[in-house]
């Protein structure tokens, strides 16, 4: 098979990064009603979701600082369901990954899963919240506000999704993905984040939002009261934001999946992917005859959430995937087809040449080609030559250099893409 040449295009997306984070954490925080709730001396607990949020240690940092200034005494809890497999030390562990340990956070960071009943839902659903973030003077919530990879919304993935199931942890996630499966997400978010908001125990929240190039663009310190509506706002802006392939194509390469990349391990709004198999359901993105995955991001610690929606994988992403929180994330969320093993093959190589007469072109050089590292990083991108009109066509695209399909001497691909800066929030 004759592998196409490939252009290597940038996007120029708008860059509305905050020139000075740590600065807007305290201006957007000391410009909030939260501390005048509290007396001085009061324990704060402040939940911290997953996922590779920019700069999320610098920005959680000095929220911690924000709460010890007006005289608190805050600690950090994991605010993120079914993750790190469920388990305390395993959520402890997806925090430290990401820099959030007490040593740089200067409070401590308490993981358990024991969780208290709120009450229930006028459908029913028992709302649950961390016990020790019940037992504490009030809670703070700090959570990225985008698009969700299962269904779309006026509200998807953001502090309402973390008051419902990142809160509840374990036992509520498994909880409200049940009923989600017949009363819808969006309707079990609301209603349990309503709950929540009941018990009085919610301070408010810090929304981040983030701009197509993943930097932090803004923090919105939100107040309980106006959560719901904000959570709106918020979700409209991020997604007139989001970045996007910007063409069909016959196969799709993704480097890497992972769940700190997207929940679903690619994000499905921009693979065009459902959880549930479905090809090409979102009309908002290009259409995708095939995708390639060739392995896992080091930050997932080997879950391989999201493989199932892949038509071919390697060898070595099924060999280094460690299924036990692979299944338990899949079967919390209700979605096992998204990791049911796709058809997989030794090498690189061998994955394109079997899954490129499958897009039903009798003339394999028609075949069209995009190429990424992964769904959360857009900036840059390979496209096979034969698209060069419609790339030389599109303002928002610049040329970079022309590439061959580069192999090393086992068959595999030698990736033009290095990890943006902070794609695991180091700092």
């Amino acid at each position: 098979m004759q592998f196409p040449r490939l252009i290597v295009a940038r996007q120029k997306f708008p860059d509305r990064r905050i020139s000075d984070v740590a600065a807007e954490v305290h201006l957007q925080l000391a410009s909030s009603s939260f501390a005048g709730k509290l007396k001085p001396g009061a324990r704060v607990a402040i939940g911290v979701g997953s996922r590779g949020i920019h700069s999320i240690a610098t920005i959680v940092r000095n929220v911690v600082l924000f709460w010890k200034d007006q005289g608190m005494r805050p600690f950090l809890f994991p605010a993120m369901g079914s993750h790190g497999a469920a388990s305390a030390a395993g959520q402890a562990d997806v925090l430290a990954h990401y820099g959030i340990v007490e040593a740089t956070m200067g409070c401590p960071v308490i993981s358990q899963l024991e969780v208290v009943s709120l009450g229930k839902t006028a459908d029913g659903i028992e709302a649950f919240m961390d016990k020790m973030a019940y037992e504490s003077d009030g809670v703070m919530l700090v959570g990225r506000v985008k698009w969700h990879t299962d269904f779309a919304g006026k509200i998807e993935s953001g502090l309402f999704k973390m008051m419902a199931i990142g809160l509840g942890k374990f036992a509520g996630a498994q909880r409200y993905h049940s009923y989600a499966y017949n009363l819808g997400l969006e309707h079990v978010i609301r209603s349990v984040g309503r709950q929540v908001l009941k018990s009085g125990k919610i301070l408010g929240g810090l929304a981040i939002l983030e701009d197509a190039n993943h930097n932090t663009a803004k923090l919105d310190a939100v107040p309980v009261e106006m959560m719901e509506q904000r959570e709106e706002e918020n979700l409209a802006l991020v997604k007139s934001w989001m970045a996007r392939i910007p063409m069909d194509l016959d196969i799709l390469i993704l480097d890497e999946i992972g769940k700190n990349i997207s929940g679903a391990g690619m994000d499905t709004k921009v693979a065009n992917r459902g959880v549930n198999g479905e090809y090409n359901p979102w009309d908002t993105a290009p259409r995708f005859n095939r995708i390639f995955v060739r392995d896992l991001s080091d930050l997932t610690y080997n879950s391989a959430v999201g493989l199932g929606m892949a038509d071919v994988v390697t060898d070595r992403l099924v060999n280094r995937t460690n299924w036990e929180p692979t299944y338990i994330n899949s079967l919390t969320a209700n979605t096992p087809a998204a990791v049911r093993t796709p058809i997989h093959f030794p090498t690189d190589r061998e994955c394109i040449q079997r899954i490129a007469p499958t897009v039903g072109k009798l003339d394999l050089s028609e075949v069209t080609y995009g190429w990424i590292r992964n769904t959360m990083e857009l900036g840059r991108l390979a496209l096979s030559e034969n698209l060069r009109a419609q790339i030389a066509a599109n303002p928002l695209l610049e040329i970079e250099a022309t590439i061959d399909f580069d192999f090393d001497g086992g068959g595999n691909l030698i990736s033009p893409f290095q990890p943006v800066e902070e794609t695991a929030g180091a700092h």
